[in-house]
């Protein structure tokens, strides 16, 4: 995959979507970094276009609103050359939906499921032009990462909104998938596991505990999805043996059965 041209990183500022930055910076892209943080986005910034002489905008916007996700719209339309959109912007929580915030829990919906949806309907115009330019100057390497989560084969009392929107990020880029095949223009739902980023410490410490072999690095995680592209693999990605094999029972089990697996040891709040 990715040749020259601008990727865009949401939730760019550690975990996951930093290690997006860095590793597309090193293969060469300008990037436009988005989050909520202005000064941890400048510094990633400035570190990227000093170490690998590309442009690096800083771009604050908070995605969970309207008016962020315009602003972002607006800036799609107007970057001549986007080739890679990586929606890596979420988050999570734990306890019971009846005593949960209301408005966390929306902010969590706009982010993980319409933020992702605008924003790649906004590219794709750009992305599919790219792809179909005559002769030697089609782009065939026009990219859509979605950060969805092993967590889509799953529901879990505690985590009912965390399961269901991103079962909506696979779902959705199984389908759009579909759309473009053919087209140059790849879709993937990046689904990892448990992996060592600020996302669990948020949550708080009792989301960290588990054994050492169940995760994951960030930049495990990133070097598996682009991998995964260049080969113009499926759809679905899922990075690290112990979690392929997980999926891969989870989708021969009754729904039934993986509510009563995943929902052991949960209190009740």
């Amino acid at each position: 995959m990715p040749g020259p041209g601008t990727a865009l990183v949401t939730g760019a500022t550690a975990g996951i979507g930093a290690a997006f930055a860095r590793e597309l910076a090193a293969r060469g892209h300008d990037l436009v970094l988005v989050a909520r943080d202005p000064a941890r986005l400048e510094a990633l910034a400035a570190e990227l276009r000093e170490r690998h002489a590309v442009q690096a905008e800083a771009l604050e916007a908070d995605l969970s609103g309207d008016e962020g996700v315009e602003r972002l719209v607006a800036r799609i339309a107007a970057l001549p050359a986007l080739a890679v959109l990586v929606n890596n912007a979420g988050f999570g929580t734990a306890g019971a939906l009846a005593t949960a915030q209301a408005e966390v829990q929306e902010r969590m919906v706009r982010l993980h499921v319409l933020a992702p949806m605008r924003l790649t309907r906004a590219a794709l115009p750009g992305l599919l032009a790219r792809a179909a330019l005559p002769g030697p100057l089609a782009r065939r390497d026009g990219a859509v990462v979605n950060v969805s989560s092993v967590a889509s084969f799953l529901y879990a009392a505690g985590s009912v909104n965390y399961c269901a929107t991103k079962a909506y990020l696979t779902t959705f880029s199984e389908g759009l998938g579909a759309e473009l095949a053919g087209t140059g223009v790849q879709v993937q739902a990046l689904c990892p596991g448990f992996t060592r980023t600020e996302f669990h410490q948020r949550i708080g410490p009792a989301a960290g505990d588990h054994p050492d072999w169940m995760w994951l690095t960030a930049d495990a995680v990133v070097r598996a999805s682009l991998a995964q592209l260049d080969r113009r693999g499926p759809v679905i990605c899922v990075p690290g043996l112990h979690y392929k094999l997980l999926v891969a029972v989870v989708r021969l089990l009754p729904r039934r059965l993986i509510g009563m697996l995943s929902g052991r040891g949960y209190r009740r709040m």
